[in-house]
């Protein structure tokens, strides 16, 4: 059988094998999060209840709107840019940082303000969200992950991650066994985003290379910005049409066990998520790259690509959606039975998911970023109008129905309507179809 793998690998192309490796180390580490993180997490969301957990993900949920400007939608950037040029890698790194910590300073104080403005009788709120806030600015560090992703070299950011990821895991165990108190699995939240920036500067030093060498330029930022500006708004919106049900149901609601049930269906829903976002890394660097070389060979590899998502979707949403009461019962327990119809519903919005980030990549590489800030901002007015009328009615069920229409509008349709994404919505319209794009999937180990 091995053998049989091996001369098929062999078969293909240097570039396919080169991301078929890099995707393969991002795989074992999303399994092993997985693993131990459903183990992890699952515990800790018996241990606190749906009202606590409720309350910790209302929290994390408020950091996340305000998170874009930490990242400042400068990844695909710097990633893109290096892997054309890489003697830009210096100054575009020491750029990038800077821009990255300064955005994590100023999430930290919006996240904090606002929260305690909106609700100013809540007097744990502030504290959870500024700890689990204190978190953005040691993402800065994760500029050494952009050099390694437009290397096509994940394996060695996975080892430093994981380090981090395990150790902190361990943590909670601890924390579950000592009933700690809630601030303190917002704390274990921070430290496992610094432990994981100091295993990232090791790494890095590691295979020969120093932050030192980097050097920030005003006129690198600028460009960076201006590129990436569309990027960084269409982040916030992209979060407001896909995450703001949360926020929503948090403040909507005063009780909060509502939106326990609807953040553990959530966390089932998108738990594999990662495989969308793992493939975009491998695949985003090298799609650039044959870009270059050859149209028909970027339109042919755009269409596999599409192909993957939409049979991805189909994988995790069938058996999901009629599992969900076996599986809400069994990870989480009869106290959060009531997850489970949203979890049936939720799940299939995830072609949003997938679609998307293959949309993303394609106006990346096209130059069209502009695209990606257009439909967020309709996807955030259509949300948020029908969560306005879903939620006080329906609750967290409502929400999930919003999120369905929303993704299915901003995701699908709207390709169909703008010509400057007609190429995305032929690539949907062609992965709809079962048995071309089974063939074109086979096709590629010939």
């Amino acid at each position: 059988m091995l053998n049989k793998f091996a001369t098929l690998t062999q078969k293909l192309s240097p570039g396919l094998r080169q991301i078929m490796a890099n995707t393969a180390w991002l795989f074992s580490e999303k399994i092993l999060q997985l693993s131990v993180g459903l183990l992890v997490g699952v515990w800790v969301a018996r241990y606190l209840g749906p009202e606590k957990f409720g309350l910790f993900n209302y929290a994390m949920t408020f950091v996340a709107l305000f998170a874009p400007l930490s990242n400042l939608g400068l990844d695909t950037i710097v990633v893109r840019d290096i892997a054309r040029d890489p003697a830009c890698k210096a100054e575009t790194l020491g750029t990038a940082f800077t821009l990255k910590l300064m955005g994590g300073i100023v999430t930290l104080s919006l996240a904090v303000g606002t929260i305690s403005l909106l609700n100013p009788s809540e007097k744990l709120l502030p504290w959870l969200t500024g700890v689990v806030a204190i978190g953005t600015i040691f993402q800065a560090f994760d500029t050494i992950d952009l050099w390694f992703r437009s290397q096509i070299q994940s394996k060695y950011t996975i080892f430093a991650k994981n380090s981090a990821y395990i150790f902190i895991a361990l943590v909670r165990v601890a924390l579950i066994q000592t009933r700690a108190p809630l601030i303190a699995f917002a704390w274990a939240r921070a430290a496992e985003i610094a432990l994981g920036a100091v295993a990232l500067v090791i790494v890095y030093r590691n295979n020969g290379h120093h932050i030192q060498a980097w050097r920030s330029s005003i006129k690198r930022a600028k460009s960076l910005l201006q590129q990436s500006w569309p990027l960084l708004v269409a982040g916030f919106t992209t979060f407001i049409y896909s995450k703001i049900d949360q926020v929503m149901l948090g403040t909507l609601l005063t009780d909060k066990a509502e939106l326990g049930f609807y953040s553990v269906a959530v966390k089932l829903s998108e738990l594999f998520d990662f495989i969308p976002m793992m493939l975009s890394v491998s695949f985003l660097p090298k799609l650039a790259e044959i870009k270059r070389r050859s149209e028909a060979d970027y339109q042919k590899s755009f269409q596999i690509y599409f192909d993957i998502m939409f049979f991805l979707w189909l994988v995790v949403a069938i058996p999901v959606s009629l599992l969900s009461s076996h599986i809400v019962n069994f990870m989480y327990g009869p106290y959060y039975a009531n997850s489970a119809s949203i979890l049936s519903i939720y799940v299939w919005a995830q072609f949003g998911s997938n679609f998307g980030v293959a949309r993303s990549a394609f106006l990346v590489i096209e130059g069209k970023q502009k695209f990606s800030l257009y439909i967020s901002v309709i996807g955030a007015l259509i949300n948020i109008t029908i969560n306005l009328f879903l939620i006080p009615t329906a609750g967290a069920v409502g929400a999930t129905i919003a999120t369905l229409i929303t993704y299915f509008m901003v995701t699908v349709l709207i390709n169909f309507l703008v010509t400057d994404l007609r190429p995305i919505a032929l690539y949907i319209f062609r992965s709809f179809n079962l048995y071309k794009s089974a063939l074109r999937l086979l096709s590629l180990g010939r």
